[in-house]
């Protein structure tokens, strides 16, 4: 496995970070510039910005909004280049990249999808009257339609030996390939190795949808063996997860089988083991869709209190309509 521990890290040669032009504290551009100096990757500063007012749409468009475009996206440029300056001299490979594009979520794809990016590194940020960090739906568009690995980063700080959580599912439940469970393990032992870090696998049951299946065939009322039901359930998914982490070398007590619900559970862990990032797969209906994120995915993504990296099947392609649109230059 070592070999393809290897080749994740060459295939991770260029990272976008996506750049918040209206924020003081960048900690997307703090973890990218940390998983830059890991891997060893060019790291390209990005803002993508759009304002209806001076973008002629609203009315006739004119030299003088044409020419406040422009001064918008060369004074982000600038902004870029600040940040990118103590970077350089660090010893880091930096770009930036200021561009006017709508909506942010497509005009991310487009930009990560022209620079061939490996990775799109985005802040996420509390919600006003949320107590905890809910995802925009520019989070969620990311997730479903940017082909690269896709890090959302909370407002924390990585610690020095950082935790990771690859989250997998080893019975393709949810419509998942099952070479993308290997490919979650293999970039989370990769990132874990780069970053003198822990790997924990995890995996949950819901011994409850089998019951409920066996109740719901049950044409007369009658006593299941409901401790039996789920005993099948466990040995069934501990066979399938056991073997899939010992081929990738994960320790036994690093390996968690849980009985429960995803969405309770992965948080539960997260929390438990002080967990810096849980890896994840998008799940996807078919080939011709874009992903779907499911109701579960959705309840676990939010209430995770760490970063989160999500990971497509290697076939997934950015849907056409978004890269073909006809995008409205400075």
């Amino acid at each position: 496995m070592t070999s393809n521990i290897g080749d994740a890290m060459k295939n991770l040669s260029k990272i976008v970070c996506v750049v918040d032009p209206t924020t003081k504290t960048q900690h997307a551009v703090s973890r990218a510039s940390w998983l830059a100096r890991l891997t060893g990757a060019e790291l390209n500063l990005f803002i993508c910005y759009y304002n209806e007012y001076l973008s002629g749409d609203r009315f006739f468009d004119s030299r003088s909004l044409a020419k406040a475009r422009q001064e918008v996206v060369d004074g982000h440029l600038e902004y870029l280049e600040s940040l990118a300056a103590p970077l350089r001299e660090s010893g880091l490979n930096v770009t930036t990249t200021s561009t006017w594009d709508h909506p942010l979520h497509d005009g991310v794809v487009r930009h990560a999808t022209e620079c061939n990016a490996s990775m799109v590194v985005k802040d996420t940020h509390y919600h006003s009257g949320a107590a905890r960090i809910l995802l925009s739906n520019t989070d969620w568009q990311l997730i479903r339609t940017v082909a690269a690995p896709l890090w959302l980063v909370k407002p924390r700080e990585i610690s020095d030996r950082p935790v990771f959580v690859a989250a997998i599912d080893p019975m393709n439940e949810h419509d998942k390939p099952a070479a993308l469970d290997d490919e979650i393990l293999i970039t989370s032992k990769m990132l874990a190795a780069a970053a003198g870090g822990d790997l924990r696998a995890f995996h949950a049951y819901d011994p409850r949808i089998a019951i409920a299946t066996a109740s719901a065939n049950a044409y007369l009322p009658v006593s299941l063996p409901m401790d039996e039901i789920e005993q099948q359930m466990r040995e069934q998914h501990g066979k399938r997860f056991n073997s899939i982490v010992a081929y990738h070398g994960i320790r036994e007590d690093h390996a968690h089988l849980i009985s429960g619900r995803t969405f309770e559970e992965l948080p539960a862990l997260a929390i438990e083991q002080k967990a810096d990032v849980v890896v994840m797969g998008a799940v996807a209906r078919n080939r011709w869709k874009r992903l779907f994120v499911g109701a579960t995915a959705e309840r676990t993504l939010d209430h995770l209190p760490c970063d989160m990296l999500i990971i497509k099947p290697d076939w997934f392609k950015t849907p056409a309509d978004i890269l073909h649109h006809d995008e409205e230059a400075a």
